[in-house]
């Protein structure tokens, strides 16, 4: 349905994840790889979901004068939320180990926004989930770490991974927005765009 309404549009995903790649290919969008580095930085007044979407248009921006007629990008951004303060990527793996110790045996929330922009207009938009972690060992948080590598995850962990399978114990909100996009409202503003 998605790929008839966007037959005249060319999607563009700047994004390396392949959760983002693979939503896409699930929502059988046809679409295109193009990736900009770009630094993020945030202003420190900015909490939960302003820095998420702060984040996602900020990728946006670095495509603003490439864009061409007809072309829709896609850009997004996931930040994990504990106690008013946001947690990234990890650098390494001492970082990912105070991570996953501070989530352990806490809820904290998951936010994911996207940013959909044209050479005509732009659109951001997020989703917040909830996610309740059990109280984890120091051995099970090491044992992810050194198996995993998440250190291209938000809050240093994937909840479709070893530890989101052991650890989470509920969730309220959007799974796959914690994978990193809220799908639900990716299609629903696609087909408005």
């Amino acid at each position: 349905m998605l790929k008839e309404k966007l037959a005249h549009k060319k999607i563009v995903l700047a994004s390396a994840s392949p959760r983002r790649q693979q939503f896409l290919k699930d929502l059988d969008v046809d679409f295109e790889i193009r990736l900009k580095p770009v630094e993020e930085i945030y202003p420190d007044e900015l909490k939960g979901s302003g820095i998420a979407l702060f984040l996602a248009e900020l990728k946006a921006k670095a495509f603003e004068d490439s864009l061409v007629e007809n072309e829709i990008l896609i850009t997004g951004d996931t930040i994990v939320c504990i106690d008013d303060q946001a947690l990234g990527k990890p650098k390494d793996k001492a970082e990912a180990t105070a991570m996953l110790q501070n989530l352990s045996g806490r809820t904290h929330e998951v936010i994911s926004s996207v940013c959909l922009k044209s050479i005509e207009k732009t659109r951001a938009f997020h989703d917040k989930t909830t996610v309740y972690f059990k109280e984890l060992s120091a051995e099970e948080i090491e044992y992810y770490i050194n198996n995993h590598q998440p250190f291209d995850k938000a809050g240093a962990y994937g909840i479709q991974e070893w530890i989101g399978q052991i650890g989470v114990q509920k969730i309220e909100g959007s799974y796959f927005t914690v994978m990193g996009m809220p799908v639900h409202l990716l299609y629903d503003e696609l087909l408005q765009f």
